[in-house]
């Protein structure tokens, strides 16, 4: 009985069958949802996009960080305390390091910060911590 009072409601076509589809509105819906994940799925991929871009910029100044402590723990001196930019390029980026060299708890260390921005810039691309020793024969 349900399946003929079913039938009663449907459209009948030209045809004489009975009609089985989607309402304008049901289509309405589904084309809103489609372009909603359409919009997210381009918005995602704009973002990593953006971000593979940065990653060789940001290594470069990884490298140009770690070679500025390796150059002074290599020259095993005591570093003087205050601010120092350096130009530290590094392939085809600019980069500026700017070393800050400030006294800790300890009076046999000293802390050393590098930053790494790229020459005009503030953002910061690199930044590295270290700690020096005064003598560094009798730390080892």
């Amino acid at each position: 009985m349900d399946n003929l009072a079913d039938r009663a409601t449907m459209p009948i076509s030209v045809t004489g069958s009975l009609e089985r589809g989607f309402t304008l509105l049901e289509v309405l819906v589904a084309l809103f949802v489609m372009a909603l994940t359409l919009a997210a799925g381009m918005r995602t991929l704009g973002g990593a996009t953006r971000v593979a871009e940065a990653v060789p910029l940001r290594l470069a100044a990884r490298w140009s960080a770690t070679n500025a402590l390796d150059e002074l723990r290599l020259a095993r001196t005591w570093p003087n305390l205050g601010n120092m930019d350096v130009d530290c390029v590094q392939g085809r980026y600019a980069l500026t390091c700017h070393e800050t060299v400030v006294v800790t708890p300890n009076p046999s260390f000293r802390r050393v910060e590098v930053i790494v921005t790229l020459n005009g810039d503030n953002t910061v691309l690199a930044r590295l911590v270290t700690v020096v020793p005064n003598n560094p024969a009798q730390v080892l």
